[in-house]
């Protein structure tokens, strides 16, 4: 099997409801998104001869991805009262909400999803929280 992998980065906030620990407070991270393809065979014709596919192409859609949660606050949806993100977007503070809990391992399958819905063959993502702490999704 051929593999290609890349990767992109945004910075973000967020903080884990109901967690008993620091992590309970919003705090930002310098996220990192690995995400890795393959097939086993390659393009035959046309301008992506011998590829998976082109890098540009696999670059750009997860960069799209990772820049829709860059400087923002990540909170699960349900996790804030309705007056404070009212509030904050009355402040013009980027907000997303999102239906799972903003862990590393929840990332990694949002990212994982993600990118198999652009039709990508995807063998794993991982999401570097810290330059030493990562989770990743395969299936």
């Amino acid at each position: 099997m051929y593999t290609l992998k890349t990767n992109a980065s945004f910075d973000s906030a967020h903080f884990l409801a109901g967690y008993e620990g620091k992590c309970s407070n919003i705090h930002g991270h310098h996220w990192t998104v690995e995400i890795e393809v393959g097939s086993n065979s390659l393009e035959m014709g046309g301008n992506n001869r011998g590829m998976i596919v082109d890098f540009s192409k696999l670059k750009t859609d997860l960069k799209n991805i990772a820049d829709a949660l860059d400087h923002c606050l990540i909170v699960e949806i349900g996790s804030l009262k309705r007056r404070t993100l009212d509030v904050l977007e009355e402040e013009h503070f980027k907000v997303v909400e999102v239906m799972f809990r903003p862990t590393a391992e929840n990332f990694a399958k949002f990212f994982y999803d993600e990118m198999k819905g652009k039709g990508y063959h995807v063998l794993k993502a991982t999401v570097y929280e810290t330059p030493n702490n990562c989770a990743a999704y395969m299936e």
